[in-house]
């Protein structure tokens, strides 16, 4: 991952959406698909970015598989229910990228310091190159500033869901998100307005940065 190169010919935009909290209720170390649920504003949010072209993929620390709290295979059944929540409104989720490692795992093989563990950008760039995605031109939401640096350190635009995730609010200039919202819904909203602005400034007064 570390070796990333942007495909030269980039042209689509995705969404980098942080799984628990932003996509779907918290519910810590959570792998059972019967506890999934989309959170307020979810289905609103995703829809309007996939009518207005956007590709959708989630990115997640999955630090249970290091910790040994469930196996890494526990995460397909998470990523079926995902899936299957968004089709019922006829959204497709372009990809499924999580980290199961963590440098303080008891796992050996997950027990680990890597590039894909946000805030590294590992899995953005991972799924950049494989979907042929503009980072400059994608978006990252997540709840706490671990998503935001990541998605600064992947040269996306970020909005942070301030719904109370981040606890700790470590900062500094990567962690600095580019907006806040309050949920999907919002934040959706927010990258539409922003991208129309980009493609004609005289069409909007533009949104408040955070």
């Amino acid at each position: 991952m570390s070796d990333f190169t942007p495909p030269k010919t980039a042209a689509a935009r995705g969404v980098f959406l942080y799984k628990d909290g932003t996509l779907i209720e918290n519910v810590p170390y959570n792998v059972d698909p019967e506890r999934i649920r989309l959170t307020p504003g979810a289905v609103e949010g995703v829809t309007a970015l996939h009518n207005a072209g956007y590709r959708l993929l989630v990115v997640s620390n999955q630090s249970g598989v290091a910790r040994g709290l469930f196996k890494e295979q526990a995460l397909q059944a998470v990523e079926r229910r995902l899936r299957e929540l968004l089709a019922a409104h006829a959204i497709p989720l372009c990809g499924f990228y999580y980290c199961p490692h963590h440098p303080d795992g008891c796992v050996p093989e997950y027990a680990a310091v890597c590039q894909c563990r946000k805030p590294a950008p590992g899995m953005l760039l991972c799924a950049a190159q494989e979907h042929g995605l503009s980072l400059q031109n994608s978006w990252l939401i997540g709840d706490i500033l671990d998503d935001i640096e990541a998605g600064r350190k992947a040269e996306c635009r970020t909005i942070l869901i301030d719904n109370g995730g981040e606890t700790e609010w470590r900062d500094g200039p990567a962690r600095q998100p580019h907006y806040k919202a309050m949920n999907l819904a919002q934040a959706a909203r927010l990258i539409l307005e922003v991208d129309k602005m980009s493609r004609d400034p005289a069409s909007v007064s533009g949104p408040e940065k955070s």
